[in-house]
């Protein structure tokens, strides 16, 4: 297995793969941000993983069933396989720690920014977790990303550019690259892993 076969790119979903369109309810609403499939696929051609990491909390303020994550995932692979694109898996958190009732109602470890995705994507993979990435376009992935070790990287769609205004937030977790799109930053991980493996 090569170094690269152990590495991943995990992405958050709204804002980031799909376009945001606040609490996404149902399939027929959900629309890949131009560029999306053509980035998971060349990350497919790397030979690295492609993990989703998304919080859903409109399971515990009850705006739509748990299930219907499901319906709106299948929706998703179904897009990207359209375009020759594969998620190798998707990982979400329901849960919220104040809105909401049990069970959904819970300070839970699988909300990001804590890590409890992450944790659970090493169970089901073999990941070199210090080399692989973290894309989103919130403050709070990247606070994920420093707290599971990952690399990085702020999109500017979704509500990247509101969170780039806001550089205090950014002071502490700050990324390795903001990128105006999901494509421009697998093109960097390219390159950068292509670099290193000739170099």
């Amino acid at each position: 297995m090569t170094s690269l076969q152990r590495k991943a790119v995990f992405i958050d979903r709204d804002g980031t793969i799909t376009e945001e369109t606040g609490y996404l309810d149902h399939p027929d609403k959900l629309r890949l941000i131009a560029g999306s499939a053509e980035a998971i696929k060349l990350i497919n051609d790397l030979g690295m993983k492609v993990i989703v990491v998304t919080n859903q909390s409109g399971v515990a303020r009850g705006y739509f069933p748990e299930q219907m994550i499901k319906q709106v995932h299948d929706r998703l692979e179904e897009l990207l396989l359209e375009k020759g694109a594969r998620i190798d898996a998707i990982y979400y958190c329901p849960h919220h720690p104040s809105a909401g009732k049990p069970p959904y109602r819970s300070d839970c470890e699988c909300r990001k920014p804590k890590t409890g995705m992450i944790d659970a994507a090493l169970q089901d993979f073999d990941i070199d977790v210090n080399n692989s990435y973290m894309i989103g376009d919130k403050a709070s992935d990247m606070e994920f990303a420093e707290n599971a070790g990952l690399k990085g990287i702020l999109v500017q769609t979704g509500y990247g550019k509101e969170e780039t205004a806001l550089s205090e937030k950014m002071d502490k977790n700050r990324p390795e690259l903001i990128a105006a799109d999901l494509l421009e930053a697998v093109a960097w991980i390219k390159n950068k892993e292509l670099s290193a493996t000739w170099s």
